[in-house]
């Protein structure tokens, strides 16, 4: 069975159902907002979507699309995670133009699972899914961090690849050096 132990996880869950569904484009927003304690979590691709027959069931972990097993226990848990934080879950989906996930937290409910290694998690996206861009966006209070893999590939054109290690070395200290500028630690 699938465990999350922390956010990050899900995170990556998520991207990959993003990238399963054909995504070229991934926009991930944290936002963190210590004076309502919440905490909310967003995915957005352009991607295929979700059948409309298939979305009010998507939150059912008996339910999936996949072939390579019978559960999809990831949506389901992330939803089962929120709910029980005090917070909530919303999944929007269109067709041919993509889908939105965002789930809500109560920041100090002491069930909420701790972000994780964001900076980690962010890298092997980027890594494991190079024909993907990546928009990574994570505020705390009045405080923003922008992350934006096109702009990366901009530079660098068409041949160095996101994969070579000093690209890599440099993403880890970028992300590092953002994710303190708004007052998080590397890994949470």
């Amino acid at each position: 069975m699938t465990v999350f132990r922390d956010l990050s996880q899900h995170l990556l869950d998520i991207v990959e159902n993003s990238v399963n569904a054909g995504a070229s484009l991934v926009h991930i927003d944290i936002e963190q907002d210590t004076e309502r304690d919440r905490l909310a979590i967003c995915v957005r691709d352009d991607g295929r979507g979700i059948d409309p027959t298939m979305l009010p069931a998507i939150t059912d972990p008996w339910v999936t699309t996949r072939t390579t097993r019978r559960v999809g226990l990831g949506i389901p848990f992330l939803k089962q995670t929120a709910e029980m934080c005090g917070g909530g879950f919303e999944i929007d989906s269109q067709p041919g133009r993509g889908t939105r996930i965002c789930a809500t937290f109560r920041w100090s409910h002491i069930d909420r699972p701790p972000l994780g290694s964001l900076v980690d998690t962010l890298l092997c996206m980027i890594v494991g899914y190079p024909a993907v861009s990546f928009v990574y966006h994570h505020r705390v209070d009045d405080r923003v961090f922008e992350f934006d893999t096109r702009e990366i590939r901009e530079v660098l054109g068409n041949e160095v690849p996101l994969s070579d290690p000093d690209v890599l070395a440099f993403m880890r200290g970028a992300l590092r050096e953002g994710m303190e500028e708004i007052g998080l630690e590397a890994s949470l």
